[in-house]
């Protein structure tokens, strides 16, 4: 059995998490990895109360169990997403299989009150906070890159290291419906190719990887076309296109490149999701519809 302790700290908070995960080796050493580390935390859209940041890492389900069953308190990792997530509250209708990891040890109370600020101050100010393992298991190691795929590891690794500068330009934008209109699509962008491109690796691995291939770089071309033609985000739009004609040139490097994809899908989605302040724009929704006639 894998057993840890982890530190979420958050400004003042210091939130214990135990990590009890026999079931799901890969996920558990994958988590490992990758601390410590500085994490953004985003409030959830539809569950409702959770909070979630967004894993440097690609790791298929591991027993899975239904998200409407992990209780207050429960740490948990969404693989489509690629969330890790500690719900704070009842959740919300929500159809999806997690990997439960484990569960917060101490005060709920504590935890909601986070949960509670991450949705009323994201898209306002940069919610940071250090997840840290205090007893653990010494990690197995990572599998060394493929050489061929430099570059693209190179763009992954730029883009979580900081947001794009594009991301700001965006947002200086002025005009009708700027910068709103652009950072929303180009959220949606981001986040429809990041959950497609989990789905083609799944085709991949069930051992149609030339089929998973042609769809995905077909994926990543549309999604650069919309980035960069509709929202401007050209850089970020040619990159997409750069791991498409991997896929062209490396056949045999379907799955590996599938992955760095998806990281980097994954991670540009988060700091435009991070800019969107979501509880005012539910507000503005009701709102605006408080007296809506057909």
């Amino acid at each position: 059995m894998t057993t840890a302790r982890l530190l979420l700290a958050a400004g003042e908070l210091r939130l214990p998490i135990r990590l009890e995960a026999p079931h799901a080796p890969q996920t558990t050493a994958a988590l490992l990895r990758s601390l410590p580390a500085r994490i953004d935390l985003h409030c959830a859209k539809i569950a409702g109360n959770h909070i979630l940041w967004h894993a440097p890492f690609v790791v298929d389900a591991e027993a899975t169990g239904d998200v409407m069953q992990v209780p207050p308190g429960g740490f948990l990792y969404w693989p489509e997403r690629q969330f890790l997530e500690l719900v704070f509250d009842a959740l919300q209708a929500e159809n999806a299989q997690v990997t439960l990891l484990g569960r917060l040890t101490g005060d709920v109370e504590v935890l909601c009150g986070l949960g509670r600020h991450v949705q009323a101050r994201q898209g306002h100010q940069p919610l940071w906070a250090e997840l840290t393992a205090i007893e653990a298991p010494a990690p197995q190691p990572a599998r060394r890159p493929h050489t061929e795929l430099a570059e693209l590891i190179a763009a992954r690794r730029a883009i979580w290291r900081e947001a794009p500068a594009e991301i700001a330009a965006l947002l200086a934008r002025r005009g009708v419906m700027l910068p709103a209109g652009p950072l929303i699509y180009a959220e949606g962008y981001a986040r429809h190719l990041h959950e497609t491109l989990w789905r083609h690796r799944a085709i991949a691995r069930g051992g149609d990887a030339a089929f998973a291939a042609h769809a995905a770089l077909h994926s990543l071309r549309f999604a650069a076309s919309r980035l960069a033609g509709f929202c401007h985000l050209t850089e970020n739009g040619a990159t997409l296109t750069r791991f498409a004609a991997a896929l062209e040139s490396h056949p045999t490097l379907t799955a590996a490149i599938l992955d760095e994809a998806i990281l980097f899908a994954g991670r540009l989605a988060a700091w435009l999701d991070a800019r969107i302040a979501w509880d005012d724009l539910t507000d503005a929704t009701r709102a605006a519809h408080a007296d809506w006639k057909d």
